[in-house]
């Protein structure tokens, strides 16, 4: 295979993808990667001010030809329609990023089932609606690609998360079992794990204390990555583009963690 043909396979060109929670923060940047390697963009929003403010962040980049939906993806039905405008309006879908998520830091025994059950809709039973929705279309052409965001969280606890971490968790082996069904149609259904990563939502994490210190979380994070940093949304980028082409073909049902070695990493010495 020569040199051409190597970074052909990474050509999204033709492609067209969906991105849920593709406003802001990581989905935002996914979706610009997808674009920057030729893929025809599309991506939902929980409101229409939400998809007009997202356009005109698209626009910043100069990113004219997306095409933004409000959409609620804890609803079947919504989600149903979405999946058929989308294939009727701008082309059949060859890339599903689910990506859209919410987090809610209560303690256990203080958080209530209502807020837990919340938090498991949107970040597990909404990927399950979504892909459930785009996966016929994807069998009856005979290839698909599926990308779960997913999280460290996926694999280790903390306090204050329980539902977020469950329900990562639980992306996790939705994830795998997309792999074990559909693989056999050129399917492939793999995650992203996000460590921490530098977005509008972690800010008040980052932000300088009044003496002039790192936030007491901020230092906990640095000293916890061996990289010694947050991560970008750009960080998430490559390994986008990677597992929505032709160049992971084979990578099927795996979690790609970008993380910065916090999985591979007991800790420093006290």
């Amino acid at each position: 295979m020569t040199g051409t043909e190597i970074m052909n396979q990474f050509s999204l060109k033709g492609k067209t993808a969906l991105v849920t929670g593709g406003c802001y923060g990581i989905g935002f940047a996914i979706a610009q990667a997808l674009h920057a390697a030729g893929a025809q963009i599309t991506f939902c929003a929980t409101s229409d001010a939400s998809v007009e403010k997202a356009l005109a962040a698209y626009a910043a980049e100069g990113i004219t030809d997306v095409k933004g939906y409000a959409c609620d993806v804890t609803d079947e039905t919504a989600v149903r329609a979405l999946i058929d405008t989308i294939e009727k309006e701008t082309a059949p879908l060859d890339i599903l990023v689910n990506n859209a998520g919410i987090i809610k830091r209560i303690p256990m025994c203080d958080m209530s089932v209502e807020d837990f059950r919340r938090v498991v809709d949107v970040d597990l039973t909404a990927p399950f609606i979504v892909a459930k929705a785009a996966l016929p279309g994807m069998i009856a052409r005979g290839h698909g690609k599926i990308i779960n965001v997913c999280s460290i969280l996926s694999e280790l606890g903390r306090e204050t998360v329980a539902g977020y971490a469950a329900a990562k968790g639980g992306l996790k082996l939705l994830t795998q079992n997309i792999c074990s069904e559909f693989a056999g149609q050129n399917i492939q259904c793999n995650g992203i794990g996000p460590g921490y990563i530098a977005t509008q939502q972690t800010a008040p994490l980052r932000e300088l204390q009044p003496d002039g210190s790192r936030h007491p979380f901020d230092q906990f994070i640095i000293g916890r990555t061996p990289a010694g940093r947050w991560g970008t949304p750009e960080d998430l980028m490559g390994p986008a583009i990677f597992l929505a082409s032709d160049a992971s073909n084979f990578v099927n049902g795996h979690i790609l963690y970008v993380d910065g070695g916090v999985l591979a990493y007991i800790g420093k010495q006290p």
